[in-house]
């Protein structure tokens, strides 16, 4: 069996980054840059103030200045400043010509026509210079970064209206079972509501992808038939359940009917030791992830080789979250596989199991906050050891 390292190594060594398109900024959200960003003017790009106040000139406390017109955002003043003259401004409007600061109106006596500044001015006091943030041509942005509101903020303040970004990756959810149910539907004698499709779905969506699901009976030709259509227009394939070796999963020879080459199957993982990975080498290719039908263990795949290789599609320059935490108690080991136990991270950054880690147990999953990395050995991990975390939220 691989290792967790060398599994999802296999993986991304099959993935190539999918073509750059045009993204209206407005629709850029989530999306990942495909290009450096620079800036196209200076930002902020005049002198501004940083106050409600009066622009002046700088100097010693108890002048008395004329005011003689009004700087507004969006309206600057049609007249420069002397010695004894004051501009009233606003917050972010542009600094009018010959004053070098600006006394908020707290410190201000403002008669109307005239005010008396009862403070010192020292030179720049209240201004936010030109450029003081970006030069123009400077970078603010780089190919690879994931968008956020504050990189949708900066690129938009940077003067740009749209972006060069990588194409969404298009994965198709496939959920295999007799037992299988929609969600919201009455159970029949052994039935099960089919968690993992959501589950799958929204985990897909979150990592950036357009998602499509279906469900297929355990039946060997609706199975082969359900991949055939998938793999026409898929860029990552899921399958969840099926790809064990029992007499009803018929996953791994509907994938070999469809020519997905096998890349790997079962890693040194708990839970998650029958996954599968295989591609179809068409043109462009189409990777397939098998995930074990326990919704835990199909989680956990999907967050250690699916969210990589869906952040690699997309051209991201990173793929998961990690920091280091104490465990908040100690942890048993298993001998021969290394373990994902979903934990919640305290105030403290103590690192405690949710509850019960069994693979079918999907309550462990609320409310944790990440995977702690248990690695394989004979005797229990002590609380207060340090473990690498993959953080979820």
């Amino acid at each position: 069996m691989l290792s967790i390292d060398q599994a999802r190594a296999a993986v991304l060594a099959e993935v190539r980054p999918l073509p750059a398109e045009e993204v209206a900024l407005t629709d850029a959200l989530g999306r990942v840059l495909a290009e450096d960003v620079t800036a196209v003017v200076d930002l902020p790009p005049f002198a501004n103030s940083a106050m409600d106040g009066f622009a002046v000139r700088s100097g010693p406390t108890g002048r008395r200045l004329t005011v003689v017109g009004e700087s507004r955002a969006g309206t600057p003043a049609n007249r420069a400043v002397s010695d004894c003259e004051a501009i009233r401004i606003s917050t972010g409007a542009m600094l009018p010509a010959g004053a070098d600061a600006v006394l908020q109106l707290e410190l201000v006596s403002d008669g109307g026509a005239t005010i008396v500044l009862n403070d010192d001015v020292q030179p720049g006091r209240n201004v936010r210079d030109a450029g003081e943030d970006v030069r123009a041509g400077a970078p603010v942005l780089r190919a690879g970064a994931a968008m956020g509101p504050g990189e949708i903020g900066m690129a938009a303040s940077a003067g740009r209206g749209s972006l060069r970004c990588g194409r969404r990756p298009r994965v198709t959810v496939i959920g295999t079972g007799d037992e299988l149910v929609g969600p919201g539907t009455a159970l029949g004698p052994g039935q099960i509501h089919d968690s993992n499709g959501p589950m799958l779905t929204a985990l897909a969506r979150r990592a950036g992808a357009e998602v499509r699901a279906v469900r297929v009976e355990d039946d060997r030709d609706a199975t082969i038939a359900a991949i055939a259509h998938a793999l026409a227009d898929t860029d990552l394939l899921l399958l969840s359940g099926g790809v064990s070796v029992g007499p009803h999963d018929h996953v791994k020879p509907a994938l070999e009917a469809n020519g997905v080459e096998e890349v790997f199957w079962r890693v040194a993982l708990r839970p998650g030791k029958p996954t599968w990975f295989g591609v179809k080498r068409d043109d462009p290719p189409a990777l397939v992830l098998g995930l074990p039908g326990n919704p835990v263990s199909a989680f956990v795949t999907f967050t250690l080789f699916a969210a990589p290789a869906l952040a690699k599609l997309q051209g991201a320059d990173r793929d998961t979250k990690t920091r280091r935490a104490q465990l908040g108690t100690a942890v048993d080991r298993h001998p021969d596989r290394d373990e994902c136990i979903r934990v919640r991270i305290d105030a403290d950054g103590l690192a405690t199991p949710t509850g019960p880690q069994g693979s079918h147990m999907l309550s462990s999953l609320v409310e944790a906050d990440g995977l702690a990395l248990i690695p394989r050995g004979e005797e229990p991990l002590l609380a207060g050891t340090q473990v690498e975390v993959l953080w979820l939220r």
